[in-house]
């Protein structure tokens, strides 16, 4: 029996479609909308970057090759998460 790699997906994280307002994104079995307003670092993405997103330890939002990380949570309660970029 092969042990699991450290960091490796244990649950789903997928973009379901791309707009010209932002990004549906499919976690955990919820939908989330992100919009260009209050995430800008995917407006000018390509379209592959934005498609590689990775969920690790259950939480852990990943883009490698946006080098953009994102807890789930902070989807879940944008109010506990006041931090914004500016």
């Amino acid at each position: 029996m092969k042990s699991q790699e450290l960091g490796a997906n244990t649950s789903e994280a997928e973009v379901l479609n791309i707009s010209t307002h932002g990004i549906w994104l499919y976690v955990g079995g919820k939908e989330y909308f992100l919009s260009y307003v209050e995430y800008p670092w995917f407006r000018d993405a390509t379209v592959g970057h934005v498609l590689n997103v990775q969920l690790l330890h259950n939480t852990h939002l990943h883009w490698p090759d946006l080098d953009i990380d994102l807890d789930a949570d902070s989807l879940e309660r944008p109010e506990a998460y006041p931090l914004v970029f500016r």
